[in-house]
């Protein structure tokens, strides 16, 4: 496969992973299409060839991370409140149901681990390159995603218990009114 050279064809073929990464990042649409535009605006004045299309692909996630990145601290910055849990519009926007427990429970990783579980599972990229994109070793990368899952098995333990719990509470109120 030829390197791509021409943005135009990059945003076809990378455009999908560069807003899921940006979303994922951001968890806001809007900011997620600032992210999308400001990576491809970087690649367009960027006067740097690359070797191959995991290069290319390399690069782009990197830049959609820092730019996520960056959009926070603007945000922080300026003393702004981000919206968030907006509904999210447009199709093919996520691979999965946005409304799953296991979406949400990823939406609450921090942005380090929501990163790798994003590239790992949702983007089908192997340890070895995620961890070139992020510019971390391959055991990092490895001890991120596993982090990330134990963080995401917690969480989704939690919230069943939590529900059982809270179930079992409104039982007993309940049986303790048909009692009276």
């Amino acid at each position: 496969m030829d390197v791509i050279k021409d943005p135009e064809e990059a945003v076809d073929r990378y455009g999908i992973l560069v807003y899921r990464l940006a979303l994922a990042q951001t968890k806001n649409p809007d900011d997620a299409e600032d992210v999308f535009q400001e990576v491809f605006l970087r690649l367009v004045r960027s006067r740097h060839s690359f070797d191959s299309d995991e290069h290319l692909k390399a690069w782009l996630i990197r830049v959609t991370v820092n730019c996520s990145c960056s959009l926070w601290r603007t945000v922080l910055r300026r003393g702004e409140i981000p919206v968030g849990n907006e509904e999210f519009s447009g199709e093919n926007t996520q691979p999965t149901d946005e409304h799953s427990e296991v979406y949400d429970g990823v939406m609450r990783l921090p942005s380090k681990y929501r990163t790798v579980i994003h590239l790992y599972y949702y983007e089908g990229m192997p340890i070895e390159s995620i961890g070139t994109a992020l510019k971390i070793g391959y055991s990092a990368a490895a001890k991120r995603l596993s982090r990330a899952r134990q963080l995401l098995k917690q969480e989704l333990t939690e919230g069943e218990y939590n529900e059982e719990h809270s179930d079992r509470i409104l039982g007993n109120c309940q049986h303790a009114a048909h009692s009276k």
